[in-house]
């Protein structure tokens, strides 16, 4: 039995499913209808609308936000259902006056083609996307002004109106997240491209062309292929390779990177890694591989003259790399790296953080390398009075050293095997701390002429004007081959130990020797001079000044120890007491050289002891000095016998008479050649002992 509740109910249920039924239906039907009538707009209005007459209000809005003109020369077509398109063709955006090149940018046609309804819900699929005959052009006029300046409307600063307020992501969206959930693009190509860069100040003129860009299967959740080539002053460019996928929230992530590059027909480079969030927070992890090449073929493909000379025009000719970079907008690190120029092996890591005030710490292992190679050659030809004109020091721009108060050093370098300047040495190792303008080399070591050196040394740039000190001691260096590789002379043998410490200040030549100050003692044991026989000169006086015939051997004098002390004061070298010791000479060496006049002053005086006859001589010869004075600059030294000192002395063996000496006393005789030739004996005797050849 039905009751009047259960009735109720029930018609109630019928009357409501009657009723929202039909209400549904015809609300179905209403937006049904709209959405048709929407499709049919959106289908009908390119048909019926003249978008051509738009082209001069385009135009107008164009060159009103960009300050330039602008014409769109050929068809303006647009489609909006199913997808919206845009189709413009011979487009032109104008240089300003004073500019050789009519066009700033020229677009011989452009097509893009969008989705409409997935975009409602950010999902973009984009079905072509085509540049045909982009030209851009880069020049900078007469005035140094680039044709790309000046663009837009003024800055808010130069319009006087309050700049706009940055709006900020919204709380969890990263900086610069793209605000999309999908992406597809089934054709994407730009064609026959060209970059042209003219500068009137230098008369350069250099274009890129035939540039081609194709990106293939692009999407969020896919790698992106790119394909890209082109031509730099005629010689090939191409870069293909993949990127992504970039994930299905674009900037957030980590996204894939495989890339190879060729260039010039030089350049073969493959980048192999990954970004990291790139929009929020960026990192990269990036292993770098760039194949063997010859920087003088590139520079020759770049129709660039090689930046430097160099003695050997063989080197440069083979470079290769390999390294691992890591790093984020505050720091970077390389790491794994490998360098390899001409026969040499570099291996090295570096890190550096605070770019504004860079620390930077590094570690160089070098195997070897010959760095006279890459000096450049010395030039055989004298300086012409003009080139000496040239190079005349003129008022001396002073140096600002604030750049190198910034960075923060600490690093270490080994180097196997090093040529520099005919010195060859092994095993060189250099340790570099530095901050705040102070520089510290400590410590310096390096095997060199089987012995050792060791140094430690400052450079002090926290003031105006530089301040440099060094500390070097030497152990069992063989000075003979040492100062032959150094200047290509035979001057002195024997085994070098010195301790030295100086300072400086200043950086100009002038100002250093004025202020050079320090003390050292060089002692080479079991050794000789070159070039002068002190010996012979105790058997014969006249030999010894060049009076007797001359022997083809070349002269030397033996020595057990020469002790050579010294200090400076103020670029004054002073030497109180040099010694040379022998078995039978003894000589004695006092004086000084102003570095900053070029003047010398020394006194030479040698002591022959006891008796010569086992050297075929048969008279005693204790006692006898023969001194010898230096004077002069030291571009031109003078050298003469002190004649009188050995008057004085009243000696009459083995040496030319009294009066004979007395002619050759310069202001003692009239024969002025006499003296002139003596003198000329004498330098070249003490000239041959310091330089030798």
């Amino acid at each position: 039995m039905w009751n009047d509740d259960s009735l109720s109910k029930s018609l109630s249920k019928l009357y409501w499913r009657f009723t929202m039924g039909k209400a549904i239906k015809w609300l179905s039907i209403v937006v049904g209808g709209i959405v048709v009538l929407i499709v049919a707009a959106l289908l009908l209005i390119p048909l019926f609308v003249d978008v051509e007459q738009y082209k001069p209000q385009i135009e107008k809005q164009v060159s009103d936000l960009t300050g330039r003109p602008f014409t769109l020369g050929g068809k303006l077509n647009l489609s909006l259902f199913p997808w919206a398109g845009l189709y413009l063709s011979d487009l032109h955006l104008g240089n300003p006056p004073g500019f050789q090149e009519k066009d700033f940018v020229s677009v011989k046609s452009f097509e893009v083609r969008v989705k409409l309804l997935p975009l409602i819900s950010k999902n973009i699929q984009v079905k072509r996307f085509i540049m045909e005959g982009p030209r851009i052009v880069l020049e900078q006029g007469k005035d140094g002004r680039g044709n790309w300046q000046g663009i837009g409307k003024p800055s808010e600063a130069v319009s006087g109106e309050a700049p706009e307020k940055e709006e900020k992501p919204a709380e969890g969206e990263p900086m610069g997240a793209l605000p999309i959930k999908a992406l597809a693009v089934h054709e994407f190509k730009i064609t026959n491209g060209h970059v042209l860069w003219i500068d009137q100040v230098k008369g350069e003129r250099k274009e890129i062309s035939d540039v081609t860009l194709q990106l293939e299967d692009v999407s969020l959740d896919r790698p992106i292929g790119l394909i890209f080539s082109a031509l730099m002053d005629g010689k090939p460019i191409s870069l293909d390779g993949t990127l992504g996928p970039v994930g299905k929230e674009p900037g957030k992530g980590t996204i894939p990177v495989d890339i190879s590059l060729k260039a010039l027909n030089q350049i073969d480079m493959k980048l192999r890694g990954k970004l990291i969030n790139p929009a929020a927070s960026p990192e990269f992890d990036i292993s770098l591989e760039l194949a063997p090449f010859s920087l003088r073929k590139l520079m020759e493909a770049l129709k660039q003259p090689f930046p430097m000379k160099t003695s050997d025009p063989k080197v440069l000719n083979h470079i290769a790399l390999k390294a691992r970079v890591k790093g984020n907008p505050k720091s970077v690190s390389i790491t794994d790296g490998a360098l390899s120029l001409d026969e040499s092996k570099l291996k090295f890591s570096v890190k550096a953080r605070e770019f504004s005030k860079p620390d930077v710490a590094f570690d160089l292992d070098l195997d070897q390398i010959d760095a006279d190679r890459y000096l450049p050659p010395k030039s055989e030809k004298a300086p012409t009075e003009k080139e000496k004109a040239d190079k005349a020091p003129g008022p001396k721009k002073k140096t600002d050293y604030s750049p190198l108060r910034k960075p923060v050093l600490d690093g270490t370098i080994r180097v196997g095997k090093l040529k520099a300047h005919g010195v060859k040495m092994q095993d060189l190792y250099l340790k570099v701390i530095g901050k705040n303008g102070l520089f510290n080399l400590d410590p310096l070591k390096v095997k060199l002429y089987e012995g050792d050196l060791s140094a430690n040394g400052s450079f002090d740039v926290r003031q105006d004007t530089p301040k440099s000190s060094m500390k070097l001691n030497t152990k069992a260096i063989q000075a003979g081959p040492l100062l032959k590789d150094l200047l290509n002379k035979d001057i002195i043998e024997g085994t070098l130990q010195s301790d030295v410490t100086i300072t400086m200040v200043g950086d100009d030549a002038d100002r250093i020797k004025q202020s050079l100050n320090g003390k050292g003692q060089f002692i080479f044991t079991d050794g000789a001079i070159v070039g002068i026989d002190l010996a012979g000169m105790a058997r014969n006086a006249k030999a010894a000044f060049g009076m007797a015939e001359k022997v083809e051997e070349r002269p030397r004098t033996d020595f057990a120890e020469l002790n050579a002390p010294f200090t400076i004061t103020k670029g004054v070298v002073e030497t109180p007491n040099t010694t040379l010791m022998s078995p039978f000479l003894r000589v004695k060496v006092a004086g000084n050289a102003k570095l900053v006049k070029e003047k010398l002053d020394f006194r030479v005086e040698p002591k022959f002891v006891g008796s010569l006859k086992g050297q075929g001589d048969t008279v005693e010869r204790a006692g006898i000095t023969v001194p010898v004075l230096i004077t002069g600059t030291f571009d031109s030294p003078k050298f003469r016998p002190d004649l009188e000192g050995m008057l004085k002395k009243g000696l009459t063996e083995g040496i030319p008479k009294t009066d004979e000496l007395q002619k050759l006393l310069p202001g003692k005789s009239g024969d002025k050649s006499e003296s002139k030739t003596l003198e000329d004996t004498a330098k070249g005797l003490l000239k041959g002992f310091k330089l030798g050849n």
